[in-house]
């Protein structure tokens, strides 16, 4: 899977390099490319922003290194992908729609992804509109709040998404029991030593009675769920049943 990144912080993304997504760089199943902005400025001051038409505070970024930089990603894709599809291209914002464990399935599927990382007040909606007319763009937000960049929901999605890509985790049957996997959240996690400061782990657990702890497991994904995440539940409900 190969993935893109345009970003005014390139530095930012070196976080990448260390942990799960670090090996499966170096193992050649997630290949990043991390692209600065500003490389596509031609100003001594290497301008990314403007003042907004119609007034208003703050700034926009401007489409001109928008455009030349994902020209250059674009037709790279094509040339190496012989005319094939174009890149998914997600921009994150909070007018976009929200990013849930099934975009990070759904994104796990892509073969290339390509990030646009906006600051400011955002991209100019030209470069969206002119973007969509070369690849498919998707705007992704990751809740109802507002970030000072798209860094760092880029780096939410990719943790997010990464992990479900094959080989990256080493025993993917982890990936199934999961919060959201099933659309209930995952149930309560215990370790050694069985009893830690007066606390004992449930005696289900110890009991080596795998139905009883599948069991259990399941009460209280179901009991958690209705409890932190009643949207959650009743969407649950509606779909399997009190059963």
């Amino acid at each position: 899977m190969r993935v893109d990144i345009v970003t005014i912080f390139p530095s930012f993304f070196d976080v990448l390099d260390i942990s799960l997504l670090g090996k499966a760089r170096a193992q050649g199943l997630f290949d990043l490319h991390v692209h600065d902005l500003r490389d596509a400025t031609h100003d001594r001051h290497r301008t990314v922003d403007d003042t907004p038409y119609g007034g208003g505070a703050g700034m926009v970024m401007k489409p001109e290194p928008w455009g030349e930089t994902l020209d250059a990603i674009l037709d790279e894709a094509a040339a190496a992908e012989g005319g094939g599809d174009p890149p998914l291209i997600v921009f994150p914002s909070p007018a976009g729609e929200v990013f849930t464990q099934a975009t990070a399935r759904r994104f796990a599927r892509e073969p290339h992804i390509v990030f646009g990382c906006g600051r400011y007040e955002g991209i100019d909606q030209r470069v969206f509109d002119w973007a969509a007319e070369r690849a498919r763009v998707e705007l992704v937000s990751l809740g109802d709040y507002v970030l000072n960049g798209g860094e760092v929901a880029v780096m939410a999605m990719i943790e997010a998404f990464g992990r479900l890509v094959p080989g990256v985790v080493g025993n993917p049957e982890s990936l199934v029991e999961e919060s959201h996997e099933q659309g209930l959240l995952e149930y309560p996690s215990y370790t050694k030593p069985a009893r830690w400061r007066d606390r004992e782990v449930p005696p289900v657990l110890l009991s080596g009675h795998h139905a009883k702890v599948a069991e259990w497991r399941r009460e209280q994904q179901l009991e958690r769920t209705r409890r932190v995440r009643p949207d959650l539940y009743d969407a649950w409900l509606a779909e399997h049943g009190e059963g």
